[in-house]
């Protein structure tokens, strides 16, 4: 099965996948590839960082899920290879939801929504993105979001890493059961049932 988390910058998809991977059995996460330099203090394996020569000879080879340009840099999800028995679960973009929807509709969709603009600039401002990044990432997040929800299979707000991590995971959890009953994901954009505020948000979270 594939997990598709998305969302816009600043939703924390990074954290909360890792998180996920952590925490569901069999579930296995694919790295993204990047041709924009290494964040200060971004871990080594957050990305798989190649110059672009490297990129584009592997998107020629029809090396990836999806790929898309933004500001500038390439960004894409390499075909999976995810060790035996295991799930996949992507973390990528709304642009690269798209994609995957379109070229494999029986993926699941959850969509990762930031709780305010407040937050996801708070979060987009820890990680070190420049202040055009920024601005450009919080002008497009809400189009983002209203895409989104059109494909979406479920929908999760961070407020609460925790809870939205144990959200996303009973996602995953449904999934599966329902697939081993003969039943498979629903389709269509099904906004997950209401969750309850969380008191401490955490703005260091990102993705």
């Amino acid at each position: 099965m594939i997990f598709v988390l998305f969302g816009p910058g600043g939703a924390g998809k990074g954290t909360i996948a890792d998180r996920l991977v952590d925490r569901v059995p069999d579930l296995w996460l694919s790295r993204s590839w990047t041709t924009r330099a290494r964040r200060t203090g971004e871990r080594e394996d957050a990305y798989v960082f190649v110059d672009r020569e490297t990129f584009e000879a592997n998107a020629d080879a029809d090396g990836f899920f999806e790929w898309a340009e933004y500001l500038g840099n390439l960004y894409g999800t390499p075909l999976p290879t995810p060790p035996a028995g295991a799930d996949v679960l992507l973390e990528i973009d709304v642009q690269g939801a798209q994609q995957v929807r379109h070229r494999c509709p029986g993926a699941t969709l959850i969509l990762l929504k930031p709780p305010s603009r407040a937050v996801q600039e708070e979060r987009l401002r820890a990680r070190g993105d420049d202040e055009a990044h920024i601005a450009k990432r919080l002008a497009e997040g809400a189009e983002e979001v209203r895409i989104g929800m059109t494909i979406a299979d479920a929908v999760v707000t961070n407020l609460d890493v925790l809870q939205a991590t144990a959200r996303v995971a009973g996602i995953v959890e449904n999934c599966r059961s329902a697939a081993s009953q003969g039943g498979g994901s629903s389709r269509g954009p099904t906004a997950a049932p209401a969750e309850p505020p969380a008191p401490h948000p955490d703005p260091r979270e990102g993705s």
